[in-house]
């Protein structure tokens, strides 16, 4: 008769049981994290059905778009501004969604851009502390955006739950509204899941929202890409209409506003001012003379009511064509009436 196998013993059957044990664990682990965002909308839905009134709109980031290089983007610039406008305060944002929920950078950041302190307590830890903030915070804001019709697309409730939606959408209406010096990345958009209660049932969409758009001159070169002649034939007449003051004629776009001069020159006839020597320099060498002479005509077109423009002094000395005739472009449609 055939003996039995012998049954091994010892650690070699522990250590085969523990393994079998993880990997049944790190496999439930695995899955968990895959389910972790879609479980999190559900509990979103969930808690929309049971506290929403009728009605009742709410808007959540779609998780495929929260991976979006451009929105990532868009998130970073505007983090770096609020860390460059907060600088003096020491405060530093890493992530929108944990740093402005409880209301206190986006307290500092609203009394930094418009100039007004708000009468709130300076730290608190309690949620109803943190709401009562936001609430005094967000009613501030929608008194200065309100006359503009802004739509609004933020709450209370939206901000201090860590909406990232309602959070980028706020502080965009701020940047947009104070001309943050910052430049927006442009036509960004996210997918977003709207949220509706309409007689007790709640409805869901999935819709594509637009947070950034292109600028007028891209509309135009859109709209009419065959016109880019035309337009440029257009911005040399008006520009040598101001430059032959001082007998001085464009032919080459790029170039000849690489250096920064005639942009300088040009807001100083536009607006009616003698330019001091000393501020620029008349014959820029270096490409760090030839930005600061760019970045100072930028600083006199914000200095004329003008917003900063969305080019970077860098892109217009690097012999941008686009960048350059963007700016053009923005003097064209304030100053073509001017003679």
């Amino acid at each position: 008769m055939a003996s039995n196998p012998t049954k091994p013993s010892g650690l070699p059957g522990k250590m085969k049981k523990d393994e079998s044990l993880l990997g049944k664990l790190g496999g439930t682990l695995v899955r968990k994290k895959k389910l972790k965002e879609g479980n999190c909308i559900k509990m979103f839905l969930l808690s929309s059905l049971i506290f929403a009134e009728e009605n009742a709109e709410r808007t959540i980031l779609d998780p495929t778009s929260r991976e979006d290089l451009n929105f990532k983007d868009l998130q970073k610039v505007l983090i770096d501004w609020i860390n460059s406008e907060l600088e003096e305060d020491r405060i530093i944002v890493k992530d929108l969604e944990e740093d402005l929920y409880d209301g206190q950078v986006l307290q500092k950041l609203f009394e930094k851009l418009s100039g007004h302190k708000l009468n709130v307590a300076e730290v608190t830890q309690s949620e109803i502390g943190q709401k009562q903030k936001l609430q005094t915070v967000l009613e501030a804001v929608n008194v200065v955006l309100r006359p503009l019709d802004w739509n609004t697309e933020w709450s209370v409730d939206s901000i201090h739950s860590k909406n990232l939606v309602s959070i980028v959408c706020l502080l965009l209406a701020l940047a947009i509204y104070y001309a943050a010096p910052i430049r927006l990345p442009e036509h960004v958009s996210i997918k977003v899941i709207v949220v509706k209660k309409k007689e007790g049932i709640l409805q869901t969409a999935h819709v594509t929202k637009q947070l950034t758009k292109r600028d007028a001159f891209d509309t135009l070169l859109d709209h009419a890409p065959d016109k880019l002649n035309v337009v440029k034939t257009s911005l040399i007449t008006f520009v040598n209409k101001h430059l032959n003051k001082l007998n001085l004629e464009v032919t080459e776009m790029e170039s000849q506003f690489a250096d920064g001069v005639y942009l300088v020159l040009l807001m100083g006839l536009l607006e009616n001012y003698f330019v001091p020597l000393y501020n620029f320099y008349l014959t820029p060498e270096s490409f760090e003379q030839k930005v600061h002479n760019v970045t100072f005509a930028f600083e006199l077109m914000q200095d004329g009511g003008l917003q900063k423009p969305k080019a970077r002094p860098e892109d217009v000395v690097n012999l941008n064509l686009k960048s350059t005739l963007r700016v053009l472009y923005n003097l064209f449609t304030n100053y073509k009436n001017s003679e």
